[in-house]
């Protein structure tokens, strides 16, 4: 059985501001799907603030975290985006890009002073997000007359909230198919009160395996 983590997400792009000794730091976080889309985000950012000193930028992503690239953009090498991609390994993301930008407001903050600042604009930032767990889920789908459709979609929702599963679309024919993402651990348990509950009727196919998006 399948029991690898995966990193989380989030959920929606958020956005903080930060000042220390008069400089402005303002953080933003979105989620991605790629490097191409990562490096627009960025790309858009450094059009909205054009006259601020710094846009400095971590990235992460693919499924297992397993890229990864972090921009200083002219501050002192080290103090600005490998500290913000730290915070994003810290917190264990991936499909992510941070952008911080540095309204510089006269004051130095020497190498100690930049990295908590940048790291720690990225931190308050991510407090503010909805994370989405990533799962390995199976794909369960049961098909059902039109008329029992109401009561075997209560069940799947009742029983999904309490074995970490997430529900599928529906889709409607002669039969209503329900689907359902499911722990690889709880296949079987599914089936067993699918049976129980139809008095043996109704029994679960199951499809194939993927990663899924599970809000937390």
């Amino acid at each position: 059985m399948s029991t690898r983590r995966y990193p989380s997400t989030i959920a929606a792009a958020v956005e903080h501001e930060l000042v220390v000794k008069k400089s402005r730091f303002i953080a933003r976080i979105e989620p991605v799907s790629s490097v191409t889309e990562a490096d627009a985000v960025i790309a858009g950012i450094r059009k909205r603030f054009w006259d601020a000193r710094h846009n400095c930028s971590a990235m992460v992503t693919g499924v297992l975290g397993d890229q990864a690239r972090s921009s200083d953009d002219g501050e002192p090498s080290g103090t600005a985006g490998v500290p913000m991609l730290e915070v994003l390994r810290r917190r264990e993301l991936t499909d992510v890009v941070a952008v911080v930008t540095r309204y510089f407001g006269g004051v130095k903050l020497g190498a100690g002073g930049l990295v908590r600042a940048y790291s720690t604009a990225v931190s308050e930032a991510l407090d503010l997000a909805a994370t989405v767990r990533r799962e390995s889920l199976t794909q369960a789908s049961i098909d059902v007359a039109h008329a029992d459709a109401g009561r075997f979609d209560n069940l799947l929702r009742d029983w999904a909230g309490h074995h970490g599963a997430t529900l599928g679309e529906p889709r409607y024919a002669s039969q209503v198919t329900l689907e359902l993402w499911v722990p690889a651990t709880e296949l079987l348990r599914l089936a067993d009160d699918l049976a129980a509950a139809s008095a043996g009727a109704v029994a679960p196919v199951f499809g194939v395996e993927r990663i899924v998006d599970v809000p937390d």
